[in-house]
């Protein structure tokens, strides 16, 4: 029995040293694969321009709201995620309308992960508030949870409102999207035990697991103070995989990654799990169809 659920982040990003985009072909043919191999989820992320000082030129990202809806049509058995939908740059009432529409596409498969969002030189280039981030995030899930399971919200904020409003139509699973929210420190963290069915993290530094010991009890701590339950609590971790013999990742300044035989792969995403971590999110290098089949073998010996 696989020890816990593992997600493939599609691919949304131009290529870091081509500047190439990835056509939708290529996303679908991805998200078809990993259905056929067994991953458990496809995720997209919700990024919008990217400018790391180690990269030869400015990075983007294809939409999130747009490639999910249409991963979700075209798949038929495979959890569909965001990871994670940016509060920062969306209205608070119509992401629940649209975490809704999707849900009702995908036939109750989708998992709505969601975040603060990035401020600084991604927001501002689309005239995006770069202040009181997280203030801005806490009163929007004022307005998303209640629309998503009790139907209706009424909340009057410093910056977000909605007033007697109703969530309808509603989609397969009234009240039963579940909600997994993004939080590396402190503010997200209580945020998410004071909301969310799951939480969620990803590598900066290093997809290690000895990485994220520090991160996870810093989430056992903050569901201490709130009284909740920890085992109540999902936990999800995003990690970046080399599962091929092209290693680039790290000279990308995207971090140390996951690498080696699929069977140690395996052994190395299970000790996540022994940690208490119930969900794996893989972003692969290089974003390839041939890196998605390399992950073949490393599903296998999770479930052996």
């Amino acid at each position: 029995m696989r020890p816990l659920k593992v997600g493939l982040v599609l691919p949304m990003l131009e290529a870091v040293p081509t500047g190439e985009k990835v056509p939708w072909s290529a996303v679908r043919e991805q998200t078809l694969l990993a259905e056929e191999i067994g991953f458990d989820t496809v995720l997209i992320p919700d990024e919008l321009l990217w400018r790391p000082a180690a990269w030869p030129g400015p990075r983007g990202f294809w939409e999130c709201v747009s490639m999910t809806a249409a991963v979700a049509a075209a798949t038929s058995r495979i959890e569909i995620g965001t990871w994670v939908l940016s509060t920062l740059h969306r209205n608070p009432g119509l992401t629940a309308k649209v975490v809704e529409t999707i849900d009702e596409i995908s036939g109750g498969r989708f998992l709505l992960g969601l975040g603060a969002g990035h401020a600084g030189k991604q927001g501002e280039a689309f005239g995006y508030p770069d202040d009181r981030t997280i203030g801005r995030y806490e009163e929007a899930l004022q307005i998303i949870v209640p629309l998503l399971r009790e139907g209706r919200a009424d909340f009057h904020g410093e910056f977000h409102s909605a007033t007697d409003l109703e969530q309808r139509p509603r989609g397969p699973r009234p009240g039963g999207v579940p909600i997994m929210l993004g939080g590396h420190g402190p503010r997200t963290m209580r945020l998410a035990v004071q909301h969310a069915d799951i939480w969620s993290a990803f590598a900066t530094e290093s997809s290690l697991p000895a990485a994220f010991e520090a991160m996870l009890a810093g989430l056992d701590a903050a569901c201490a103070a709130a009284g909740r339950d920890p085992g109540s609590l999902g936990r999800s971790i995003g990690v970046m995989v080399e599962p091929t013999d092209d290693h680039g990742a790290e000279a990308a300044d995207l971090g140390v990654p996951i690498t080696g035989t699929a069977d140690e792969i395996a052994g190395t995403l299970s000790i996540f799990a022994a940690m208490g971590v119930t969900r794996i999110e893989v972003m692969l290098w290089p974003n390839t169809v041939a890196a998605v089949e390399a992950m073949r073998p490393v599903l296998a010996a999770l479930d052996a």
